[in-house]
């Protein structure tokens, strides 16, 4: 029996002091790729969240894998949108002075962002039909949060993971 190994050099390529290859690159990465990796991950993640909850809880259904990646880019745009609105009604808030503006800061960013849900979901809704249920209590909305907070949770563990590897 013959051995063969094919070896494939490229001048951008170095080998590691453990044989792995590596891209060598002295340049630091620009801030529209690190906003690219940030949500291609947080995208990749909600897939993965999606796909875990179609499979083992009854409560959420997708029709297909490409459904539920192009779910997780919808939820993934709608999500951080809503984020963007409220903090700039936090920011709004909390530049006035008193207890009031304190209590309406944190009363707006819990109602943004429990209405916000509900719109999200009839746009998943809306733009996908039957191939996409949320079931259960309210019409599926419980188990729409769920999914969600499931999500963020996940995505904000891979950041502080990825940022104890520094």
């Amino acid at each position: 029996m013959s051995h063969c190994t094919l070896i494939y050099t490229d001048e951008n390529q170095h080998m590691s002091e453990n044989g792995i290859f590596e891209l060598a690159s002295a340049e630091e990465p620009s801030s529209t790729q690190k906003l690219f990796l940030r949500y291609f991950t947080a995208i990749l993640i909600d897939l993965v969240v999606l796909n875990l909850f179609a499979e083992y809880w009854h409560q959420v259904m997708i029709a297909s894998f490409s459904i539920s990646l192009a779910v997780a880019l919808l939820l993934q745009v709608l999500l951080k949108i809503t984020l963007k609105i409220e903090h700039k009604t936090a920011d709004y808030f909390s530049s006035k002075p008193g207890k009031m503006a304190k209590f309406l800061r944190y009363f707006s960013a819990w109602l943004i962002l429990f209405i916000s849900k509900l719109v999200i979901l009839a746009a998943i809704n809306f733009a996908f039909g039957n191939d996409v249920a949320f079931g259960g209590p309210l019409h599926g909305v419980i188990a729409f949060i769920v999914v969600v907070v499931v999500m963020l949770v996940s995505e904000e563990a891979i950041v502080r993971f990825y940022q104890r590897l520094a």
